[in-house]
């Protein structure tokens, strides 16, 4: 059983004009993937922290690479075998003639990211092709019900809390926060499944795991994008994924261990003139709110 939502405009990531989100979601599986999909010219960049990464077209993502933006970004559950659904984003964009140019037709730049969620719910089932096509095409009409929060999507089978051991685990999920500054927009959509738990009380102190709790676990990860309609060459986009990572370690303790595969992809779609150093701290801040609306108290 599955199901096929949007994420609606309002209070997140799709505040930013041209920006559409899909969900596909199976919550008898406990699985799922989310599609953003991002206006013509776009540029993007991004960056991993942490020892157990799980993507899909990260190098062109190097400001030194030739390709500048991306079309599309799949956020999804089914560890490496989910990225299998970014195919079915390449199918849903040729069909479009989404792309960038190349002799033969538009090729679709697609950059995923994965979480592992094996471990939640049954693992034979992982998203496929036909999964990430839903979700575009959820992205593409819309419909009720829509969310940018939640278990939805590939924040279905999320959990939080590992480091204290499989026993405390909890659930996670999809988390989305906007901010602004005038015209200029800078919003994130984060899919968080960490090793850690959000560090709310200040006065706790250092969360270390200890007598082996936390360490052998894989099921972990945070993944997310950031989008903002300033300006910014793909460098300057670089720098704002760096930036989005403090927001991430703000919100997280632990984050970026060895059994985290911390991503996030920062985009601009170039319509309002910005300053940088605005942009970062404005997603640093959007990236921490995401990741505190997945997962309430």
């Amino acid at each position: 059983m599955s199901e096929s939502g949007v994420a609606g405009a309002g209070g997140g990531i799709t505040d930013v004009a041209g920006v559409r989100v899909g969900h596909w979601s199976d919550p008898v599986a406990v699985t799922g993937c989310t599609v953003v999909l991002l206006p013509a010219a776009t540029v993007a960049s991004g960056e991993v922290r942490g020892g157990a990464p799980g993507t899909r077209e990260w190098a062109l993502l190097d400001p030194r690479r030739t390709v500048p933006g991306v079309n599309a970004v799949v956020l999804t559950g089914g560890s490496a075998f989910g990225l299998a659904a970014c195919d079915g984003v390449m199918r849903w964009c040729e069909e479009r003639g989404i792309g960038f140019p190349a002799p033969a037709g538009p090729v679709p730049i697609v950059v995923g990211m994965v979480i592992y969620d094996l471990a939640v719910g049954d693992p034979s089932v992982r998203p496929g092709a036909a999964d990430g096509y839903a979700a575009c095409v959820a992205a593409q009409t819309g419909g009720p019900g829509a969310a940018l929060r939640g278990r939805i999507g590939a924040g279905t089978g999320a959990t939080i809390a590992k480091w204290r051991g499989s026993e405390a685990a909890r659930p996670g999920g999809i988390g989305s926060a906007v901010t602004r500054d005038g015209d200029l927009v800078v919003a994130a959509l984060m899919v968080v499944n960490g090793l850690g738990e959000p560090r709310r009380a200040r006065s706790e102190g250092p969360r270390v795991p200890s007598g082996g709790a936390g360490i052998g676990h894989r099921e972990a990860t945070t993944i997310g994008v950031v989008v903002t309609n300033a300006a910014i060459d793909k460098p300057a986009c670089r720098l704002v994924a760096e930036s989005a990572h403090d927001g991430l370690a703000r919100a997280l303790e632990p984050a970026h261990t060895a059994a985290d595969g911390d991503a996030i992809v920062a985009a601009a779609t170039g319509s309002v003139p910005a300053r940088v150093e605005a942009v970062r701290a404005m997603a640093a801040w959007v990236v921490e709110e995401a990741i505190l609306d997945a997962c309430p108290p």
